[in-house]
């Protein structure tokens, strides 16, 4: 609809084009470095400032040389996660824990001799249970060392593993970073440049609508994305070209971008 209204090619905001603004790819660069050496990271944000975008750039660089099986399902026990990587890998899943885990070695060491990193991106960390994680880490323990595990997760994780009964986990961490917010002065970037990306012009959003978008996403990437996609919806119902306050307000009085005490509460 954005599309053919606007007269574009692209969807604007489209999360698979989205690229890395500057401090995500230097971590980016930080992650592809540490696969060489047997690592274990954190990337850590709250929700919305952009871990996912970092991890579709690990999962998209140098398929070829790079593997990056990724586990969202983190809610699963460490039976359920080793079977998972298992069909990333492309290997026999059944079994007991043992015989997975080292048909998992066994691979990891094949793609080594074959010049090949391995990345394993466990996303939503902070939801597995610490145990199946202390497992896992002890597994690739036993991996050859051109590989890295990268937990993403949110800051909660940090407080886990500073627990002394978790010091085994957190000694063994070579990098952490905990993602900042945007500030408003890269936000207005972040979305001026997205606009470049699909040929709309700035002024596809007035002055005043694109600060309203800045200050109501409170730095979050997420949240910047998506009330430019539905001010863009609502200037397509209004058969307008230019996104204003009308629109922008139009969107923040939905419930889910207002505060709670905003909220009418039912007697």
């Amino acid at each position: 609809m954005i599309r053919s209204y606007f007269g574009i090619d692209q969807n604007p905001f489209a999360q698979e084009n989205i690229q890395l603004l500057v401090h995500q790819q230097e971590i980016f660069e930080t992650l592809r470095v540490h696969a060489q050496q047997g690592c274990l990271c954190l990337l850590l944000g709250e929700p919305g400032v952009g871990k996912s975008a970092i991890k579709e750039a690990v999962k998209n660089h140098e398929p070829k040389r790079m593997i990056t099986p990724v586990v969202n399902r983190t809610l699963h026990t460490y039976f359920s996660t080793l079977r998972i990587l298992c069909e990333a890998f492309e290997i026999e899943v059944q079994g007991e824990n043992f015989r997975c885990e080292k048909r998992l070695i066994e691979e990891a060491f094949r793609l080594n001799h074959l010049g090949k990193m391995l990345v394993v991106v466990i996303d939503d960390a902070h939801l597995m249970h610490i145990d199946s994680l202390r497992k896992l880490r002890l597994l690739f323990e036993d991996f050859p060392k051109n590989h890295n595990l990268i937990l993403i997760a949110q800051p909660s994780l940090l407080s886990k593993l500073s627990l002394t009964l978790n010091e085994d986990i957190k000694s063994r961490v070579t990098y952490s970073v905990v993602i900042p917010k945007l500030t408003p002065d890269d936000t207005a970037a972040f979305i001026r440049r997205e606009l470049d990306a699909v040929r709309l012009a700035h002024n596809t959003f007035s002055e005043d609508a694109l600060d309203l978008i800045v200050r109501s996403s409170e730095g979050g990437l997420r949240a910047a994305r998506n009330l430019c996609l539905s001010t863009l919806l609502e200037a397509v119902r209004d058969q307008t070209k230019t996104v204003g306050l009308k629109q922008v307000n139009r969107v923040l009085l939905q419930p889910h971008w207002r505060r709670d005490y905003d909220i009418p509460q039912g007697n």
